[in-house]
């Protein structure tokens, strides 16, 4: 009798799941000619071809001899397309140009021959499918993109970085792409007002962030604006100056990756804000500022040439300068203190990562159409009403000496900028920051300094909140009798939403949690993290 093997004598052995093993192995191995396979790895798609082989070394008058290699792994991320035409199988992928985080991206593809079989075609049409499923998760493929275009905005290069960057990419991945460009100021309001909410799955900006803002308000007029709100997502092709929707949700400045990024998004819920002054009611995604911020930006329009570094250096000019910006503020505060404020990212971070399936149902579950479709009621009412006086709503305080009032709900303001690093796409919170501005010229160049190395959180002139409703009162010229700042008094100044100027005058903010949609790489988070450490606090202490 023959010997038993040792498996066989082992009663715990599952030999079911042992051969469903095997034949998974097998069937995420694809056979594509007598040298080459393609196999579907953890995270990336294997290809093992000897075709391939190539040097990587160099070789010293033959003293030692070159290293070569046969395989080459594409991140499931990266693949944007796979089909079998006849008897060809190809694959299209974004490659980038260089080893860099941020680096742009590019199409290619790899393309072989199948046998004709029926069984070879059949098992590389399931492999295809299996590809595709990993290659996609969540994201919904075939997206159907609305995109818009601002030929002036930023250096004036969107046309350009489209055809050459984006437009590949949309291809590649079989997007539906209708673009338009943009004429005039307010035309992205006008088109996404009369949007075909049913034919459209993505509004795309090839701007900065002006056309984003712009989009939201159009489907905020619509009558159903809710409903369009949460249907359509808005998501930016980064072509202006700031371009900080695409480095939040994206973590790219590059378009090329932007459009990869958009390709493979996962809708993601945003809040947005009410912002009102007088009789108007303007809806904003990014920020809301007043003081040096909103100067750093508005104030330095004649600097576009710049870039992005035009902000740093409107922010320098009125740190040194001590400018003050006199308000009173009364605030609808959730969270007044940095250590509660760590803890409750913590705690939201660990939450979303047990919740994002629970996220995406959200979005995608029907909309409930017993109630008003239009947007959200104002909870605390407008700026012309009387100061609600609602638990947690503080008194006007006066701030005679206020040099920034910045309020957000995204991390980064810009590349290299992550203003408030505890800001989440969708809490139901605003992200506070108000600085003095009499600090000290030292002290102002040390602030600005700890904005890109992501410390400007913990310096002790920096004041954070949590909030959910905010009423402010410049009180620029009358109001300040403090001689001290005389000098600093001013009739007018610069309110800036989203970077677009608006009157200064009195406003009133309020949010309303998930309102807007967006795509992003990872549901419930932004792409700039919070500061090193935060990450840390242990899940235990997170959920106390």
């Amino acid at each position: 009798m023959a010997a038993s093997r040792p498996h066989d004598l082992d009663p715990f052995s599952d030999h079911a799941a042992v051969q469903d093993e095997r034949e998974a192995i097998a069937e995420s191995t694809l056979a594509v000619g007598r040298n080459a396979t393609l196999t579907l790895g953890t995270d990336t798609v294997i290809v093992l071809d000897e075709g391939l082989r190539k040097a990587t070394g160099f070789n010293c008058f033959g003293l030692w001899p070159q290293r070569t290699t046969s395989t080459r792994s594409i991140p499931y991320f990266n693949v944007l397309w796979a089909e079998i035409v006849k008897d060809d199988l190809t694959i299209r992928y974004a490659k980038p140009e260089s080893k860099s985080a941020d680096s742009p991206v590019h199409v290619a593809y790899i393309n072989y021959t199948l046998d004709s079989s029926a069984y070879t075609q059949e098992r590389a049409s399931r492999w295809v499918h299996r590809l595709l499923d990993r290659a996609y998760g969540q994201s919904r493929r075939n997206k159907r993109i609305k995109l818009l275009i601002n030929p002036f905005g930023g250096a004036g290069k969107a046309s350009k970085l489209y055809t050459r960057e984006i437009e590949p990419i949309f291809a590649a991945a079989r997007c539906e792409v209708d673009v338009e460009h943009t004429t005039h100021a307010g035309h992205a309001v006008e088109i996404c007002e009369r949007l075909d909410i049913n034919a459209y799955d993505v509004v795309a900006s090839a701007s900065g962030d002006g056309l984003p803002h712009e989009c939201i308000n159009g489907l905020a007029k619509k009558p159903n604006a809710a409903e369009a709100l949460r249907k359509v997502a808005i998501v930016q092709l980064p072509c202006g100056s700031g371009n900080a929707m695409s480095w939040n949700l994206n973590g790219t400045g590059e378009c090329s990756t932007a459009a990869l990024c958009i390709v493979k998004g996962v809708r993601t819920p945003l809040d947005l804000v009410s912002v009102t002054q007088g009789d108007k009611r303007t809806i904003s995604f990014l920020s809301q500022s007043l003081g040096i911020v909103a100067e750093s930006d508005l104030g330095t329009e004649n600097l576009r040439w710049m870039g992005g570094t035009r902000f740093t250096f409107g922010f320098l000019v009125r740190l040194l300068g001590k400018t003050v910006y006199p308000c009173e503020i009364a605030m609808k505060t959730a969270i007044d203190d940095k250590q509660e404020i760590r803890r409750h990212y913590a705690r939201q971070m660990v939450r979303r990562e047990q919740e994002n399936p629970l996220l995406q149902s959200e979005l995608d579950g029907p909309l409930d159409t017993s109630t008003n479709l239009g947007l959200p009621p104002l909870q605390y009412g407008t700026i012309n009403d009387p100061l609600p006086t609602d638990a947690g709503w503080t008194p006007l305080t006066p701030y005679p000496t206020l040099g920034n009032f910045y309020c957000g709900n995204m991390t980064m303001m810009a590349a290299d900028m992550p203003f408030f690093p505890a800001s989440l796409p969708s809490d139901g919170l605003l992200d506070l920051v108000t600085i003095d501005g009499d600090i000290g010229r030292m002290k102002s160049i040390g602030l600005l300094l700890s904005v890109p190395k992501g410390t400007f959180f913990d310096k002790d002139c920096v004041n954070t909140y949590k909030v959910q409703a905010v009423r402010v009162i410049p009180r620029y010229g009358p109001g300040v009798e403090d001689a001290q700042h005389l000098q600093h008094k001013k009739k007018t100044g610069y309110f800036s939403v989203d970077g677009e100027k608006m009157p200064f005058e009195p406003f009133q903010l309020e949010v309303h949690r998930g309102l807007g949609t967006v795509l992003s790489r990872h549901v419930g988070r932004y792409e700039a993290i919070g500061p090193k450490g935060w990450q840390d606090i242990e899940v235990g202490r997170a959920n106390s």
